[in-house]
């Protein structure tokens, strides 16, 4: 459970966070909608899930990190982690149980785990590790970056193929790499095109980006390659490496 005196979230823990896509694997409700709200409230992208559901919910949701409790009905918490470390070996592991025996924390360190918690944890200790957790996993990315944007050329080169994109698609994979750990909005993405901001425009966007997502994938990048945020924007999901045309490179990631 997260303590009592974690709603008071500071704000330089805020300013300072890198923000994420959670998922949380609790079977108690009130637990797991506890947890979602006090991430959420740091900036992640938090959602909840029991671990019968759980492959389901990866199927429509990326994750960057999961945070999971030992005990399941269906499945030992500790078999799930071998399972998703295998599956994703790039995801972000964090138990947090009741579990504090020395051969259970052994356990789950062996069977994949990047940090062990034992519960009652405040929001600002599970907050700064994940945080600790977060700078890890965004530098694997980028050393693991496997698409790369050659503006002056206008391609896109993936381990699969390289890809000729437009000006214009160009200019939308700069925008949204630009801000890659937070969603960017219709309204900066359709100024790129110098077109009004009525749904004509929207309805526009939607297309290209649904041609960006094909030409991602078909480059080598894993799906989903560019998330729809409701009601807000577009947010990438692969890191995306950047060519500049002085030979230097410059590094973004989802």
């Amino acid at each position: 459970m997260i303590s009592s005196h974690s709603s008071n979230v500071s704000n330089s823990l805020i300013s300072a966070q890198t923000t994420l896509n959670i998922i949380v694997v609790e079977e108690a409700a009130d637990i797991g909608s506890t947890t979602v709200e006090a991430l959420s409230r740091l900036g992640h992208t938090v959602h909840s899930v029991s671990a019968k559901l759980l492959d389901d919910e990866l199927i429509l949701f990326r994750p960057d990190l999961l945070i999971l409790e030992l005990e399941h009905p269906f499945e030992d918490g500790l078999s799930l982690i071998r399972h998703m470390r295998a599956a994703r070996p790039d995801i972000g592991i964090v138990i947090l149980t009741a579990r504090s025996r020395i051969d259970d924390k052994i356990a789950g360190y062996n069977g994949g785990a990047d940090l062990y918690l034992t519960k009652p944890v405040s929001i600002e200790t599970l907050g700064a590790a994940i945080q600790a957790l977060a700078r890890r996993i965004r530098l694997l990315a980028v050393e693991n970056c496997r698409i790369t944007l050659i503006p002056a050329s206008l391609q896109l080169v993936g381990p699969h193929a390289s890809i000729d994109v437009s000006s214009l698609e160009c200019a939308l994979l700069c925008a949204l790499a630009e801000v890659a750990e937070h969603p960017l909005g219709y309204c900066s993405l359709i100024k790129l095109s110098g077109k009004g901001t009525d749904e004509t425009s929207k309805a526009t966007l939607e297309v290209q980006i649904v041609r960006l997502r094909k030409k991602l994938e078909k480059a080598g990048a894993k799906s989903p390659t560019i998330k729809s945020i409701r009601s807000v924007g577009y947010q990438l999901c692969e890191p995306l490496n950047i060519c500049l045309p002085n030979l230097s490179s410059s590094n973004h990631h989802a």
